[in-house]
């Protein structure tokens, strides 16, 4: 789990993902041929065939912050979000400031419960209430950050059990079972290009930009999805479970998966004793959506990671599903030049 440990704990918010583009080239670069960073900073992979093309797109940003006033009396800062939150899951969490001069922790705050009003108390808490502390005085605070460094929230990847957790394993788990693909693929006829994309959190953007430049025939996205299977919640609304399988996503609110590549992934799932769930997931989307729309036309599916708790820092996988992803995936690259793509 070091590599995933790695991935999770590196930064790197939507446009700001260069720490976290050192380690994915890092780790991707002794199983391609080729490895270049185009000018949007998604990072490109080539393990080359003879066809179909075929793009593998998990994303490398997480969801955080930008400065976005610095109070040069108190020395307390705010923040916009970059990437979508609930503000419940921020109060009291721990963050680090990505300034010019080196990183700053800093704390989210907010007004304590003691001296809220009964109105107050009814409220939920909104962006626009928190705070950063980084126990900096004001002036020296106004020195040190300024408007537009990035903010990442600070969690350490933890085994618990049979599960992981950390945070940004919103898109990290995607970007482990990519590298650990590459590694394990051995006989293929796919062209196939390694995309760990950038911005997708804020619209999607890399896997636009990549998508158009490669001009694949298939486009398969890694990505976590939700698992709400906790107290609560009614079956129908699980969407997926922890420990049962790798999920193939059916629809969200990007893509429409190609039936064909979901036929085939399900019949290359059984034949091989790969455990399996089906998805559709209401809100949300991946990389999928941009790649499907490239060009002509793409023919996309997703495979995804169930996760509980996504968007906070205690994301939480089974590693058994992670290892139904990578089976699964390497299976599909090793036989996708027979799937067919017509409707």
């Amino acid at each position: 789990m070091e590599s995933l440990k790695r991935l999770s704990e590196a930064p790197g918010i939507p446009g700001r993902e260069e720490a976290i583009r050192i380690v994915v080239r890092e780790l991707l670069s002794p199983y391609v041929e080729e490895i270049e960073v185009d000018r949007l900073g998604n990072v490109i992979g080539h393990k080359k065939g003879a066809g179909p093309k075929v793009i593998v797109a998990a994303h490398m940003d997480e969801i955080g912050f930008l400065v976005s006033h610095v109070d040069e009396e108190t020395g307390f800062l705010r923040i916009a979000p970059v990437g979508g939150f609930d503000p419940r899951t921020l109060i009291a969490q721990r963050v680090m400031v990505h300034a010019r001069a080196g990183a700053i922790y800093g704390m989210i705050g907010t007004k304590p419960v003691h001296v809220l009003t009964d109105e107050e108390r009814k409220k939920t808490p909104e962006m626009k209430d928190l705070f950063v502390d980084i126990g900096i005085p004001g002036k020296e605070a106004g020195e040190k950050v300024h408007v537009g460094d990035p903010v990442t929230l600070v969690q350490t990847f933890q085994e618990v059990g049979n599960l992981v957790t950390g945070k940004a394993l919103d898109d990290r788990l995607g970007l482990y079972v990519a590298i650990e693909a590459a590694r394990r693929l051995q006989q293929h006829e796919a062209d196939i290009y390694f995309v760990a994309t950038v911005q997708e959190e804020v619209g999607l953007r890399g896997a636009r930009t990549s998508a158009f430049a490669l001009a694949p025939d298939i486009g398969v996205a890694l990505d976590s999805t939700i698992a709400c299977d906790i107290p609560g919640v009614s079956a129908h609304e699980q969407i997926t479970r922890l420990g049962k399988g790798v999920a193939i996503k059916l629809k969200d609110s990007a893509s429409i998966s190609h039936p064909g590549l979901v036929q085939f992934l399900v019949d290359l799932a059984e034949k091989r004793n790969i455990q399996y769930q089906l998805e559709i997931l209401p809100r949300g989307g991946t990389d999928a959506g941009t790649i499907q729309a490239a060009r002509e036309g793409v023919a996309v599916v997703t495979i995804s990671v169930p996760a509980r708790y996504v968007h906070t820092v205690v994301e939480t996988a089974h590693k058994d599903d992670v290892e139904t992803a990578i089976n699964l995936l390497v299976a599909f690259l090793e036989t996708c030049h027979e799937a067919d793509l017509r409707l």
